[in-house]
Formats: structure tokens, sequence, C-alpha cells
């Protein structure tokens, strides 16, 4: 068992003693016992109610949009829902949209590709969390090498150089070597609960701070993936980013208060705070779109002979629609007919028409009146 010591630290010198893991069992106490339950039940609750879907993809399409954007947004990357939901919905090419749009869009990519990964090998490890920093930063760089002058700064401003809070590890292997130690960490059978892992594994992943760039989003990214895998969560839906960028200023203190005094106990605390109530929220949404679903397809149907199911589902899979996901749906051949269908729906208030030069999209308001309440 490691001994709780007081780590050697400089935010000037690369931080080459990062403790191993695991940490010493005693950092677990019954405040943080108590608050695992709640976050433990909020979370299987979750995943309970993810499955009254009737396609939990959906969600994870939806859903995915925001954390995107909330996770970019606390790398200070932003971009409006407006130009985010057409480019998902293809009504804006991804090659024009601008670049915080595009470094959004890596993101849930890199989300959608790391489950697909995760489902198709059914092992979480580094490689994993190097193909989510390629994807998120779309390159074809891996681990950074050792040579690269990395450091964290923060109040960083146009007119002055932000103050370096900290400095990764560095050096031949010992990247590599810190990263094998979480991964097994993260995969070894022992006394600390896959909840309580997550939280520790996500301060080690930022302390070491594998890539040149993205880090916070790919560590982001992994904690989903990483309840997946440990069977807590089906799909990774649980929407973390946005409690942290309500609460950036203490993610980023309890993150140093590990690293400077060894303050595990905050930062778990923090964590798991974090995903009872993100739990609670995103449980709040499926009720709101399951709601929502059904009122919409009981009144659409009771006026509209050819509203189905099918198409009903597909209206809710993303706020902006394109015309030909209509057509391809309904079966309507002509464009007669299928401009016949979208005047039926924006009358009915179902989606509504925006022109926007000689493009027409179709909006479905109430998905997204529920996606950013």
């Amino acid at each position: 068992m490691n001994k709780l010591k007081k780590p050697i630290f400089d935010r000037n010198i690369p931080y080459n003693q990062l403790p191993d893991l695991p940490p010493p069992e005693s950092i677990i106490d019954k405040e943080i016992l108590f608050r695992w339950g709640l976050a433990s039940r909020a979370l299987a609750e979750l995943n309970k109610n993810i499955m009254r879907i009737p396609n939990p993809l959906m969600l994870v399409n939806t859903i995915s949009l925001q954390e995107a954007q909330s996770s970019s947004a606390i790398e200070n990357i932003f971009t409006t829902e407006d130009e985010l939901y057409k480019a998902v919905s293809d009504t804006i090419k991804e090659d024009s949209a601008n670049m915080a749009t595009k470094e959004v869009l890596r993101y849930r990519e890199a989300l959608w590709g790391g489950y697909n990964a995760l489902v198709k090998k059914k092992t979480f490890d580094k490689t994993i969390a190097i193909k989510l920093f390629q994807q998120i930063k779309n390159t074809k760089q891996g681990i950074r090498p050792p040579q690269s002058q990395v450091v964290i700064k923060r109040g960083q401003s146009e007119f002055k150089p932000g103050e370096t809070v900290y400095t990764p590890p560095r050096g031949v292997g010992i990247i590599e070597k810190k990263l094998d130690n979480l991964f097994d960490f993260l995969n070894a059978r022992d006394e600390f609960d896959p909840l309580l892992k997550m939280a520790i594994g996500h301060y080690q992943f930022e302390a070491i701070h594998p890539f040149v760039d993205g880090n916070g989003r790919a560590g982001r990214i992994l904690n989903l993936l990483y309840l997946v895998d440990q069977k807590l969560l089906s799909y990774p839906v649980l929407y973390l980013s946005k409690y942290i960028i309500n609460h950036k200023e203490d993610y980023y203190h309890h993150l140093s208060g590990v690293t400077q005094r060894n303050a595990w106990k905050p930062w778990i605390l923090f964590m798991l705070l974090a995903v009872e109530g993100t739990a609670k929220i995103t449980n709040q949404k499926i009720d709101e779109i399951m709601i929502q679903m059904d009122s919409t397809y009981k009144y659409a149907n009771s006026k509209l002979k050819w509203y189905s199911l099918e198409l009903n589902q597909a209206l809710f899979s993303q706020p902006y629609i394109k015309q030909k996901l209509v057509g391809k749906i309904t079966g309507a051949r002509s464009r007669t007919t299928l401009t016949k269908y979208m005047i039926q729906l924006t009358e009915l208030g179902i989606l509504s028409a925006q022109v926007e030069g000689r493009e027409v999209f179709y909006i479905n308001n109430d998905l997204i009146r529920i996606l950013e309440s």
C-alpha cells in the first residue's frame, strides 16, 4: 500500500515525481462513501432510464452535441448552438464551418469513435486515449515527445502572458510508463469502486498531460467511456462537461489541490457531486424528451396520415432536420409531395422553417428548448 506523502512539486519543473496509482486507501472516508452512494444511485437510475428510449443512440446523438460544446468551451473554444446544429445536420458542410465549430464536431466524433472502438475491442487501454486525441485534434501525432516543452498556464490574456501553474512530466519513456500505470489501475480488480477510480483516474490523466493539446477534452471523454466499460452506463450520455464549466474555478482548484497538497478528498467529492448532479439533469432531459416525443407523435399522427413513429423518432434525433431525411423516411419521391409534407409540418408547428441565403432548413424547436434548458 502506498503511503500518503507530500509530493515533491515545483510548478516550473516537470512533475516527474507524480505518484503512481493507486493512492492510499485511507483517502476514502465516510463522507466520500456517503457521496459515492448518492452518485451511484443517480447513475443507476440514469442507466435504467436510458433503456426507455426506443433508440438509445438517438440520445447519444443529441446529448453528445451539448457535451461536445460544453467540453470545448472549458478550453475556451466557443461556438453557437445555431452554427453547431446546422453543421451536424449537414445544413452547412463541416469544411465551411468556423474553426470553433470544427473543434466541437471533432469532439463529438471522437466520443462516437471511442465508444464504437470500446464496444468492438472490449478493452480499455491507452490506445483509445491516443485515438481520441488524434480525432479531437485531427492529427496523426501520438504521445507528446520527451523534448516537448509543454507547460500549463492560467490567466493568459491578449495583453499579459499567463502564469505557469504546472509543468507536466517529461522525459524518455516517462509519459508512457505513467499511462500504463494509470490504465493498469483502472482495469485492476481491487478495493476501489469504478466510480471512485474514474475520479482518481481523471486527475491522473490530466496530471500526466500526455498530449501536446486536447488533454482536457480527451480526459472527459475517457470518463464516459470508462463508465461504459465498467457497465455503469450503457451509452456515454452523462453530460459532465456542463457541470464542470459551471464550476470551472472549483474544477481547476481541486485538480491543483491534489498536485500541491495531496488533497484527494475535495477532488473526489467534487467529481462525485458532478456525477450525481449531471445524472439527475440528464434523467430530467430524457423524461422531457420522451414526453415531448409522445405528445408530438399523437398530435401529428392525428393530423397527418403519413406521419409515422419512425419519422417522429428521426425528428428528435437532432435539432436541425434536412428535408431529404423526411423524404427518405416517408418515401415521398416527388418534390411536390415532399414540399407539401414540409409545409404541413411547419403549419402544425412540429418544425419551423428558416431561410439562410438559398438554403431552407427545418428546426425542432421543442428539442432545442429541452436541450438548452
